[in-house]
């Protein structure tokens, strides 16, 4: 017994260590982040959006759409696709063998025809075997090829098609705002030999009003789990990735929404096809061959470029798509894993390495096992009241400081969600996401580590209702 009491005690201690390290970790991207907004904000409302739009040189962009099943949505992201403000884009729409109406909802929706389309070679893919041109929107592209076995499969081959020196890929169950692909260009418009790549922020359509492929009212979900998503993102993004950028260490451009330079890419090999986390992996990879080269370069987040995408109503998606992410975290960490604590990669190697290996992919472990330790230990009457109090101020209510703070920094910079009802709703989900939601996607995330011995390679079935409506039931997604 008193061995038991000893382990948990330990235990409960390294747990303690770790959550006061991380949220101080939180904290100063947190400061990071408000700084960095606010000067972007101020540079935003100089910024010659206008001149960029009617300038000859603004470089052309091709966009990527990767679609596997996304009959319910595929029509409203190619419409919001086809109303971007930019001078001179594609859309290539790659249909990676889908089993339902995708590819007839596209072919009659925008008069699709077969035509005969120059592809590279460059990158391996399953075969394409036709391509689709559209008699109303002369930028619209379609590919329809076998199924690759994974959505990098398809983006590759949409980086074959593709005519123009940068891409950017969306999710298929997303759009983009008006602006985003002029925003997020913006980086790479003024200093194309530096920057790399750049990613914008992913926001969740759930709950919004959607007509003709744009956003007309911003609403929260009517859904209390996809309402505590929006939460997690906007601290995601807003201050996780502000503060990576920043440091010039950013690991994760989001696969819903990154504008990469083509010729760069393909120079790396494109997207890798033996992992379910392609975009995270890419990155990672990116710096790894720029940083062997010699090369400057630059991996930007900007986080006012919009795409919206739909987030999983129903716990078992949800948990599949948690637990995809972390078999993703996990390969990639491998993968590179000579990166760690590596003088020769800089900041990538001594500080973003350690943190995602420590913090991400053993976090979940850890937060388990110290709530357990704790909780088992507080029953068993072995543990100091004090020590209690204290565990729980550090693993809770600091979360949940640093989650207002997350929503502070929405509201006085982007203000999207502007009604009371949803202004309280918000609020109320901030607390709530780390009173048990937290808790409960670490729990999907550690049982990603039984995924990985058992070698699990699939993307699992996500249920979408799609964007602009809301079935009953929703359509299943997955690879």
């Amino acid at each position: 017994m008193t061995a038991l009491r000893t382990a948990l005690e330990v235990v409960a201690l390294v747990a303690f260590g770790y959550f006061a390290f991380l949220n101080a970790i939180y904290l100063a991207f947190t400061v990071l982040a408000w700084g960095a907004v606010r000067r972007y904000r101020r540079a935003r409302s100089y910024a010659p959006i206008a001149e960029t739009f009617a300038s000859p040189l603004t470089p052309p962009i091709s966009v990527l759409l990767p679609a596997y099943n996304e009959e319910a949505g595929i029509v409203e992201s190619v419409r919001s696709l086809l109303s971007l403000r930019y001078p001179e884009f594609e859309i290539v729409v790659i249909n990676d063998g889908s089993t339902d109406a995708t590819l007839t909802r596209l072919a009659e929706t925008f008069e699709l025809v077969p035509v005969r389309k120059a592809l590279r070679t460059s990158l391996t893919t399953a075969p394409v075997r036709v391509a689709y041109a559209s008699r109303r929107h002369p930028e619209l592209v379609v590919l329809d090829k076998e199924n690759g076995g994974g959505k990098s499969d398809a983006i590759n081959a949409g980086i074959n098609a593709s005519r123009y020196p940068y891409f950017c890929v969306i999710d298929a169950d997303g759009m983009l705002e008006e602006d985003a692909l002029i925003r997020v260009a913006k980086p790479m418009l003024d200093d194309p030999d530096l920057v790399a790549a750049t990613g914008g922020i992913v926001r969740i359509v759930n709950g919004c009003r959607v007509a003709h492929g744009r956003v007309e009212e911003v609403k929260l979900p009517r859904s209390r789990l996809a309402t505590l998503q929006v939460v997690e993102y906007l601290r995601a993004f807003l201050v996780g990735r502000i503060g990576w950028s920043r440091m010039r260490s950013l690991l994760i451009i989001s696969g819903a929404f990154g504008l990469f330079r083509r010729s760069l890419v393909e120079a790396a090999g494109g997207f890798s096809r033996d992992t379910v986390g392609e975009d995270f992996e890419l990155v990672v990879r990116l710096h790894r061959y720029l940083r062997d080269r010699g090369e400057e370069y630059r991996i930007a987040f900007i986080p006012d470029p919009v795409a919206w995408t739909e987030a999983p109503e129903d716990f078992g998606s949800l948990a599949r798509q948690r637990r995809r992410w972390q078999r993703g975290l996990a390969e990639t960490l491998w993968r590179h894993r000579r990166l760690t604590l590596n003088p020769r990669y800089g900041a990538v190697g001594m500080l973003a390495f350690p943190y995602y290996i420590l913090f991400e992919l053993l976090g979940p472990l850890i937060e388990v096992a110290g709530y357990t330790a704790v909780i088992t230990s507080a029953a068993l009457g072995a543990l100091s009241p004090v020590f209690f109090v204290a565990f729980f101020t550090v693993a809770l209510l600091t979360g949940i400081f640093l989650s207002g703070s997350a929503l502070a920094l929405e509201e006085i910079s982007f203000r999207r969600y502007q009604g009371e009802t949803d202004g309280i709703r918000i609020v109320l989900a901030a607390l709530a996401e780390n009173l048990g939601y937290r808790q409960l996607v670490m729990v999907w995330r550690a049982l990603a580590f039984v995924d990985l011995a058992r070698r699990r390679r699939g993307w699992g079935e996500m249920r979408r209702h799609g964007i602009g409506y809301a079935p009953a039931g929703g359509a299943p997604k997955g690879r």
